[in-house]
């Protein structure tokens, strides 16, 4: 199914989303582009460009796939890994959102996160 895309999604928008969240910072991985939160691992630009790892629960993998197999996938090297890839080419700005936030969800702190969750709902 193919969807009309007002935007071009690349790791720059999942950047920018993800500068939002506290502790976030940029650095490499595996010589591309990554995200971490306090030296955990969030992301990263895999090699082909188009698709990004993130760092999600087994169980959140699933469901992503299951859901939207056109955007979500995993290779056989994530497979051992609470990860999923998503293809840049065909996400949605409103869906690298919401796997950016799960995925910093995941790794961030739980102090961090309840403090966000206190400023956001403080708003």
């Amino acid at each position: 199914m193919k969807r009309n895309r007002p935007e071009t999604v690349t790791f720059e928008t999942v950047r920018e989303l993800a500068s939002a969240f506290p502790g976030v910072e940029d650095g490499t991985s595996y010589g591309t582009a990554a995200l971490r939160v306090k030296s955990r691992f969030m992301a990263r630009l895999r090699e082909d460009g188009d698709s990004v790892a993130f760092r999600v629960g087994f169980d959140e993998r699933e469901i992503l796939m299951q859901a939207k197999p056109d955007i979500f996938f995993l290779t056989d090297h994530y497979r051992a890994y609470p990860a999923v890839l998503l293809r840049l080419s065909t996400a949605t700005r409103r869906e690298v959102a919401d796997i950016v936030e799960l995925s910093w969800r995941s790794v961030a702190p739980k102090r961090l996160i309840a403090r966000f969750d206190s400023e956001q709902h403080g708003k």
